[in-house]
């Protein structure tokens, strides 16, 4: 009999904080979703990967993920708990949007072709390039004015990072949300069909 109240009361203690960790991470403050690792911390204590893990176990099966971000380009094999509490933690899809799912976004879908072929022009140039690259490069498509409007919701959404110098990187949001491999792959398909 006890062990089964102790199997309970510890049951309960892991749902309680699974709670307390899926609040922090879906509910946004100011504009960025997602939570930091040392929030969550300081919310559920010190053994919050094993809960984020168990929330992602559980998410895993309607469709959605915990994605971790670190500050890191390349993510370590093996964070540290220091790691841990310097990343974002984000609730993400799991898989990938259909092109029905893709319009109730809210993105228009030239503001989405601009994200992707800004993405895709920072990768090319290794990771940075000039605003005014970026600029040019979007001009040819679309009027100026939405250029700048988009650049800067780019940067406010956390897909693009740009520094004082005007060089703009590429965001955790980008790191979290985008495969790049895949939109990479998926615009040389593209390109090699236009071409044939």
């Amino acid at each position: 009999m006890e062990r089964k109240a102790r199997r309970l009361s510890k049951k309960s203690y892991y749902v309680s904080r699974i709670r307390k960790v899926a609040r922090l991470l879906f509910y946004r403050r100011h504009s960025i979703p997602g939570a930091k690792g040392w929030e969550l911390r300081r919310k559920v204590g010190s053994d919050y990967p094993k809960i984020v893990k168990l929330l992602d176990e559980y998410l895993g099966k309607i469709g959605l993920t915990v994605k971790v971000v670190f500050e890191e380009a390349n993510p370590p094999e093996n964070p540290t708990l220091e790691q841990y509490d310097k990343a974002r933690f984000y609730i993400t899809l799991k898989d990938d949007l259909t092109a029905d799912e893709a319009k109730l976004v809210g993105w228009r879908i030239d503001d989405l072709a601009a994200l992707c072929a800004s993405i895709a022009y920072i990768i090319s140039k290794g990771g940075k390039a000039q605003r005014k690259e970026l600029e040019k490069l979007l001009e040819n498509k679309m009027p100026d004015w939405r250029v700048d409007i988009n650049l800067n919701r780019f940067v406010k959404l956390g897909y693009l990072i740009e520094d004082d110098n005007e060089q703009i990187y590429l965001g955790w949001r980008t790191r979290a949300e985008v495969d790049q491999k895949k939109l990479i792959d998926s615009l040389l398909e593209a390109e090699t069909k236009t071409s044939v």
